[in-house]
């Protein structure tokens, strides 16, 4: 054999021991996380805004370098669009446990929810959801999470600021006949007649419809104090102009669905909106996580976040943190380790009762300043 033939073949080697040993060193552990939101039709502002929160999220525990059985992790999101629409929140689902994905964040809407929860309920997998809707956790499923406040605590406190705050004394409500827009106002209503308001209309519309005339042209009659609107900012937006253009100028009320920039935006309207919304979570800017969080968010992607963003990055580090303090990639261990611990997140604290609804979730009351959202007060 020839010098330079040894020689070569003695590099070869060499470098075949060295990719071997820097093997182990560079293994990773790739763990998936699903994700479901609207990411297209008249609510995917939103669904962008929660994967967006969520990536950050991701982003950063990447950088971090987590590590499980010694082997750092690599978090991957698997972004998936339910449209807002049940039938397809539940092809959604099923495709998610067929990829055997066993963590999920979302999905967004209560609709959504209900029937997804029960495919994922079978497969054993792990979710995290901001679904307002108490029936979302009723009955308990043991690996299903509330990342947000229910339709209990967003309804009432809205309808206790509108008593307190604003003197209403009479008020029309409508809904979007989903799951969430019901759900909400059905617990406006009860707080607000609890409290003495008087509903003076109840009517309903749908999550695709654009025009509320006949609606708005009926509780004009009723001349009510103030509208509150379950439902979301596609339909919040044009119903807004349309009620300043019949003339009814009272204000107008709801939860977390229209607590976003996107209802000024679709209003079309230069003049103070006169709009309340409530949001769970306590104030932003009154922490230094929450100050820290909207500037790493501005950074990224150059806007500032909507209602859910700071939410679904708190899901993401809340599931890092369980598999980070377990050990374990088994959803079942995950799930008992959340539901007896607590986290400290951007938009509050995570903490369980016994059916997985935050134990204090604090509401904060919003209004607009042009298309900005600004909080008001904490409840």
């Amino acid at each position: 054999m020839t010098s330079s033939r040894r020689i070569l073949l003695n590099a070869l080697a060499l470098a075949g021991l060295g990719l071997a040993a820097a093997g182990p060193l560079h293994a990773q552990e790739r763990v998936r996380i699903g994700f479901m939101s609207p990411l297209t039709g008249p609510q995917a502002a939103s669904g962008i805004d929660n994967r967006d929160g969520a990536q950050l999220a991701i982003k950063a525990l990447n950088a971090r370098g987590i590590k499980l059985g010694g082997k750092p992790v690599q978090f991957e999101l698997e972004v998936q669009d339910d449209g807002a629409d049940p039938r397809q929140g539940v092809q959604v689902a099923q495709a998610l446990v067929d990829k055997g994905l066993k963590f999920v964040l979302g999905p967004y809407n209560s609709g959504v929810t209900l029937p997804a929860s029960r495919v994922f309920a079978d497969a054993g997998v792990l979710v995290l959801t901001v679904a307002s809707n108490p029936k979302v956790t009723q009955p308990a499923q043991a690996n299903l999470f509330r990342i947000g406040a229910t339709d209990n605590q967003l309804g009432a406190k809205m309808a206790t600021y509108a008593a307190q705050d604003l003197k209403v004394a009479s008020v029309a409500v409508i809904d979007d006949r989903t799951a969430y827009g019901q759900g909400v106002a059905q617990e406006f209503i009860a707080q607000a007649q609890k409290l003495g308001i008087k509903v003076v209309a109840k009517e309903f519309t749908s999550d695709k419809a654009t025009d509320f005339s006949s609606i708005l042209t009926g509780i004009r009659g009723a001349r009510p104090d103030a509208v509150f609107y379950g439902g979301y900012s596609a339909q919040a937006g044009p119903m807004l102009r349309q009620m300043r253009s019949l003339g009814l100028k009272a204000p107008l009320l709801g939860g977390d669905g229209i607590c976003s920039s996107e209802t000024a935006t679709l209003a079309q309207m230069s003049a103070d909106l006169n709009v309340y919304c409530t949001q769970g979570g306590a104030l932003m800017d009154r922490s230094d996580k929450g100050r820290a969080f909207v500037e790493r968010y501005r950074a990224e992607y150059k806007r500032d976040p909507l209602t859910y963003a700071a939410a679904f990055h708190d899901g993401a580090n809340l599931l890092a943190g369980a598999i980070e303090a377990t050990q374990s990639l088994d959803p079942k261990k995950l799930a008992e380790h959340i539901a007896k611990g607590s986290h400290a997140g951007v938009a509050g604290d995570y903490a369980y009762d016994s059916r997985h609804d935050l134990r204090s979730s604090a509401v904060t009351v919003f209004t607009f300043k042009g298309k900005d959202v600004v909080a008001l007060k904490s409840l």
